[in-house]
């Protein structure tokens, strides 16, 4: 879907919105205010929005934007079948407690498909990347390395990542089922770039996210060979095939850790 020369404009656009967000976060304070839904959004986040979407409609004015900060009823997007969508700063709560675990999300979504994504990680200046027919990688000081889901050695102890800041009953029940694993607690879709890189295993995601919380790390977990699967029946996750806009259920892993079917149905006991 995308060339090499624009999935490089892509990653230069995460990343001047990264400087936009850090040029908030390196202040003694900023003010947090909570939206309707009662979640928290800042300068940094309406900052990184406005960098994004005006130069998405400069360099890639065919297709629309869909971002957290400014949503598009499903009248005038369901016969979307391309568009950006985005998330300014994914992990706002890491960016308030200033933990460093927050990133900018930019996906391509075609016919449903996360078919691209830029994960960039403002405080370590890492950029993850995935597309369709070019495969994955990870940008850090001009050092550019292909990503493999798959650890350098089959773990005997699977590596579980969860949400630092949702923890949720769901995730819990899972939990209980397993004799043996590691739980690393990570903020954002770092949690996915870390399956991407071969440094976990297991995201089992069994609670509410959005869609712009998980398509650009989804993008760079499927493109470097691992899955992303729905929890009730093992299905790809894909966009805007209803006006909801939060994601069922899903169980992302390494291509090392491909989930058996009683997993994935929910049958564990």
């Amino acid at each position: 879907m995308l060339n090499h020369s624009q999935m490089q404009q892509l990653q230069a656009i995460a990343i001047a919105a990264g400087n936009a967000i850090m040029s908030v976060y390196r202040t003694q304070d900023f003010n947090v205010e909570l939206k309707a839904d009662q979640t928290p959004v800042t300068q940094a986040d309406l900052l990184s929005h406005q960098v994004i979407n005006r130069n998405l409609q400069r360099y890639f004015p065919q297709w629309p934007v869909l971002s957290e900060e400014s949503v598009v009823a499903w009248e005038q997007r369901k016969e979307w079948q391309q568009f950006w969508l985005v998330d300014p700063l994914d992990g706002t709560k890491e960016f308030i407690k200033r933990n460093g675990e927050f990133t900018v999300n930019i996906a391509l979504i075609d016919k449903g498909e996360a078919v691209a994504g830029v994960v960039y990680v403002p405080v370590t200046g890492e950029c993850y990347c995935g597309c369709k027919g070019l495969g994955s990688w990870k940008i850090i000081k001009d050092q550019v390395s292909s990503l493999t889901a798959s650890a350098p050695s089959r773990r005997n102890t699977p590596v579980i990542v969860s949400s630092r800041s949702h923890v949720t009953p769901g995730l819990q029940d899972f939990l209980a089922t397993l004799q043996n694993f590691e739980l690393l607690e990570v903020g954002s879709s770092l949690k996915l770039c870390l399956l991407a890189e071969g440094r976990a295993d297991l995201y089992p995601r069994l609670g509410d996210t959005s869609w712009w919380d998980i398509a650009a790390g989804q993008a760079v977990l499927e493109h470097a060979g691992g899955k992303l699967l729905r929890y009730d029946g093992g299905e790809p996750l894909r966009y805007n095939q209803t006006a909801q806009l939060t994601n069922p259920w899903f169980i992302a892993c390494s291509a090392d850790w491909l989930l058996d079917s009683e997993v994935m149905s929910g049958e564990t006991e």
